[in-house]
């Protein structure tokens, strides 16, 4: 694996550098994406930001990620994927991005303990957000980030970090979260835009979701199930589902929690968390998907009752003295 050094170098060294963020885009992406361009414009490097879909809706407070395209339109000399632990997490960009890496330079920046090291320059390290490893490349290059750089990182910590209530946050996450306040980013402002405002139909999905769970494993496991029928009658997109899945972990008796979204019928995106007794990155792994100990996800495919059994059983498999 690359040093930090290596990758500071490396980026520094680029002419033109397209940023590759992941399908699905959460606040971690696309803070990261959108802090390392700017860091790369503070240096006089060019470079743009790429994600293959919509950024959601919640996240345009933030000055700039309305300019993320979903294709790269500068021919660069560098790829760069931050927050994506394989190609495949890149969508349908994932063709664009293995094709630059048979001329190009590429470089992965991660936190997942299930990445593949698929650049040739790989800076994967586990912790709460990617973007405290996207805050040491920049320091590591030389940049003195601005309030820009900061507020887009703390995006990133404030939401892959749950507001700082996740069980990988430590004092390392704290004192990035503080340097980026101390640089002029708007905690109460990032964290209410962020994580916890919502429409009033979204307010009525999770209160429906919620009231509906089930409980499975003797009530260590509990399961969340949103349907296409919701959305739709809701008029919400895939997005308003973020959260739900960390609300069954505030009940005393659950130890692992599970949303199941339908994509289509007999398709479910799976997001996994877990207290710390069950490694869920294990359990998503079963289903080809990966993630962290606390946190993973995968797509199960099948019918409801079925996605809910083989999933009961991997987390049983993976429970050990549960």
């Amino acid at each position: 694996m690359s040093t930090i050094e290596e990758i500071a170098s490396v980026l520094k060294n680029s002419k033109r550098a397209v940023i590759f963020t992941h399908m699905r885009p959460d606040g971690d992406t696309l803070g990261c994406g959108m802090a390392l361009h700017r860091a790369l414009s503070l240096c006089g490097i060019q470079s743009e930001v790429v994600n293959e879909g919509e950024v959601p809706a919640r996240f345009g407070f933030l000055e700039g990620l309305g300019e993320i395209k979903t294709a790269p339109s500068m021919d660069a000399d560098t790829f760069v994927a931050v927050d994506a632990s394989d190609p495949a997490r890149l969508g349908m960009l994932e063709t664009v991005f293995r094709a630059g890496a048979k001329k190009k330079t590429t470089v992965n920046i991660d936190h997942h303990i299930s990445n593949t090291m698929y650049a040739r320059y790989n800076f994967v390290r586990t912790c709460a957000s990617n973007a405290e490893n996207v805050l040491a490349v920049i320091l590591a290059m030389g940049v003195t980030p601005d309030r820009a750089v900061y507020e887009f990182l703390l995006l990133g910590m404030v939401t892959d970090s749950g507001n700082f209530t996740h069980g990988d946050v430590n004092g390392e996450t704290l004192r990035a979260a503080a340097m980026a306040v101390d640089g002029g980013a708007d905690l109460g402002r990032i964290s209410y835009e962020g994580m916890r405002k919502q429409s009033k139909a979204r307010a009525q999905l999770y209160a429906e979701t919620v009231s509906h769970l089930r409980y499975l494993l003797d009530d260590k496991l509990a399961v969340a199930i949103v349907t296409a029928e919701q959305l739709k009658r809701f008029g919400l997109g895939s997005d308003a589902t973020e959260g739900i899945v960390d609300f069954a972990l505030t009940v005393e008796c659950v130890e692992v929690s599970v949303c199941l979204l339908e994509v289509k019928r007999g398709q479910y995106k799976v997001s996994l968390r877990s207290k710390g007794k069950v490694n869920v990155n294990d359990v998503a792994r079963t289903f080809g998907g990966g993630g962290h100990v606390l946190a993973s996800g995968c797509m199960i495919f099948g019918e409801l009752e079925e996605a809910v059994d083989r999933l009961r059983y991997a987390v049983w498999q993976h429970a050990g003295d549960l």
